[in-house]
């Protein structure tokens, strides 16, 4: 090839790859937060210029990623967007596992389910379910939530090898109420209790008025790699009375799940060691 050849095959390369991050951008200005947005605001949050805007946005329209109002000239993200996050639930094997287990799972407790992955340091939720006294409006899927302010966190950080948990927390995570761990050391005894008691519980750590108990998730070599909750108003889960035998349900579900995945309980406790 030419060095001429070549200069011209560099520069459609970086061109292309370019105009993919653009649109790319373009995508993650749409939030649950703000689910309709005009050209001129995504102009704002993108940096970009408004004619690469606007028939950005054109070719996406054409391709279904998002869709215009035809009166209020607004985008939304369109069904080829649902369609690609589908395809990407059905195609995880986490998911696939733990659907029907943790819908049964709501039916039965009358609370929420929900089942998350690890994704770096952070969870991502996969499936939600609403039992009768949890109800949503809405899904939890795609949704993301930091490790130490939850139940399906903590179950996970119960997991990381202890550089890992240091790194997490050498990056201040937040404090959402008075009563969410952002104190290393005092992690540290939690997850200690977590691991010798095999679940987690968060009490308005999050968010003022809800508690939920999560277990681990394990795969074939004994590594947890996402975990089960279940959820829900403090009236209907009253964490500060025996809740023992919801926990025995919860263990059961998230273990029924990991061996769905392959994992045996028979695997040495040493696959599970944490420094």
């Amino acid at each position: 090839m030419t060095q001429e050849k070549e200069m011209i095959v560099a520069s459609e390369t970086v061109g292309g790859t370019q105009t993919v991050e653009r649109a790319m951008s373009l995508l993650a200005c749409f939030s649950e937060e703000v689910g309709e947005l005009r050209v001129s605001e995504l102009c704002t949050m993108t940096g970009l210029g408004q004619s690469t805007v606007s028939r950005m946005m054109s070719s996406l329209d054409r391709m279904r990623l998002v869709i215009q109002d035809e009166r209020t000239g607004l985008y939304r993200l369109g069904p080829a967007a649902v369609s690609l996050g589908t395809i990407a639930l059905n195609g995880s094997p986490i998911f696939r596992a733990a659907r029907m287990i943790a819908q049964n799972l709501a039916h039965r407790i009358g609370l929420g389910v929900n089942v998350a992955e690890i994704d770096d340091l952070t969870l991502f939720y996969l499936c939600n379910f609403e039992g009768r006294n949890a109800p949503k409006s809405f899904s939890m899927a795609g949704r993301s939530a930091p490790l130490h302010a939850t139940g399906l966190g903590k179950s996970l950080l119960s997991g990381m090898p202890t550089a890992k948990v240091d790194a997490y927390f050498a990056g201040n995570p937040p404090r959402f109420t008075p009563h969410t761990i952002v104190d290393r050391a005092e992690m540290g005894v939690a997850l200690d209790e977590i691991r010798s008691r095999g679940y987690s519980t968060e009490i308005e750590e999050l968010a003022f008025g809800r508690a939920c108990l999560a277990a681990p998730i394990r795969n074939r070599a004994g590594e947890i790699i996402a975990g089960l909750s279940v959820s829900g108003p403090l009236s209907a889960l009253d964490l500060q009375a025996p809740h023992q035998e919801l926990a025995l349900q919860v263990i059961e579900a998230a273990d029924e799940i990991s061996v769905a995945l392959g994992y045996s309980p028979s695997y040495s406790s040493t696959a599970f060691a944490t420094s």
